[in-house]
């Protein structure tokens, strides 16, 4: 049993909440947020208990691992306490708001000789499973070329004010426009492109803020980025783009070109994503063949894409695990259970130390579209 502690009881603490009853070897100690009210409205909801302070939270002997979901602001702060406290830290994205807190982070963890994991936990998906074998059995060939896309929809024209979580925490969209779509979203592609294909060695990244308006309460505010493209060249030899935006239609795809075929992950967001296969020497499905033929005798295109390829089945059924609501189908528990079970063990989870500030370095580049760079993390 490894106890955690949460220190933000916001939105995405629902998601963390709602995953945590997958794994019952996780058990949560208490709650801390500077919210008064929030804090008493999280846990009257989910029965947790509620540290009366910051410093309570940070020094309850009885836990292992602080789940640090604040605002990106203060990751670095509470990263860093925490580890000065002797606690291992699991961190919403990003490590920190600039390269340098993320090293020093990441530093300071050797130091102390703790672990610190950055999320998203979506990299460890049943789906990108599924992906990583196909690719390791050699169904594509070499992989040569991937599109990740991270286009959540014209956010900004919904009724996102009324949006609440589970436990009933405002969606936080006037923090989120202000720092831009990139920092939130970009790392949900990293996390995939970075676990199958390694690190980067150089990239090219461009962001820009395209529609400043976004609506009630945001005319005062200084707008983040709400698009950014990354083309990201690695060292295994897989040439990427990346892209986020909040504007275009919903897009959680990702496609990954190799010699002999290609696979198209649907939805990133979904932990068992339908996973479409097509080879080069191989015949299409019917009904993709069918839908060319009537584009060219008719001349024009059908209104309904349909998902290249062939569908790949799972090894298994899907177990009875709890998830998020559509859109955000993700275990966003497993990556605090990855951890744990890593620490238990003596081992360095996947997404710890190196990796976890190869990821910062890349979302924090891609969001302030830096021009070329290449990358001083290294692993």
């Amino acid at each position: 049993m490894t106890k955690i502690a949460f220190v933000g009881a916001g939105f995405v603490a629902d998601y963390y909440m709602t995953t945590l009853a997958n794994y019952p070897e996780l058990k949560i100690a208490g709650v801390w947020d500077h919210d008064a009210g929030r804090l008493a409205q999280f846990c009257s909801f989910y029965g947790t208990p509620a540290y009366g302070s910051l410093a309570e939270c940070l020094g309850d002997q009885t836990t292992t691992i602080i789940i640090n979901l604040t605002n990106p602001e203060n990751h670095f702060a509470l990263n860093r306490a925490a580890l000065k406290a002797g606690k291992h830290v699991y961190c919403e994205k990003p490590l920190g708001m600039s390269f340098e807190q993320a090293s020093e982070i990441i530093a300071l963890a050797g130091t102390e000789n703790l672990t610190v994991c950055g999320a998203p936990a979506n990299g460890l998906s049943e789906a990108h499973a599924l992906t990583a074998s196909l690719i390791d059995a050699g169904r594509i060939g070499t992989p040569r070329l991937a599109y990740a896309e991270m286009e959540d929809g014209s956010v900004f024209r919904d009724n996102w004010m009324a949006w609440r979580s589970r436990s009933g925490a405002k969606w936080p969209g006037l923090h989120e426009f202000e720092l831009g779509c990139t920092l939130e979203h970009a790392g949900y592609g990293l996390s995939w492109l970075v676990s199958l294909f390694g690190a980067v060695e150089t990239g090219q990244a461009f962001s820009a803020l395209t529609f400043p308006d976004k609506g009630p309460g945001t005319s005062d505010r200084v707008m983040g980025p709400d698009f950014s493209v990354g083309c990201l060249n690695f060292r295994s030899g897989v040439t990427a783009r990346l892209t986020c935006g909040l504007a275009a239609p919903r897009n959680r795809s990702l496609t990954i070109l190799g010699d002999e075929g290609t696979i198209v992950v649907r939805d990133l967001w979904d932990d068992r994503s339908p996973v479409h296969l097509s080879r080069f020497d191989g015949k299409r499905p019917l009904l993709q063949r069918l839908a060319g033929r009537f584009e060219r005798a008719r001349g024009r295109v059908l209104p309904l894409r349909l998902t290249h390829g062939s569908p790949v089945p799972y090894s298994a059924p899907a177990k009875a695990a709890k998830l998020a609501a559509f859109p955000s189908q993700i275990d966003f528990a497993r990556g605090i259970a990855v951890m744990a079970e890593a620490i238990a063990k003596g081992e360095a989870p996947y997404f710890s130390g190196a990796r976890a500030l190869h990821l910062t370095e890349l979302a924090l580049a891609l969001n302030a579209g830096v021009g070329a760079f290449k990358p001083r993390s290294r692993f």
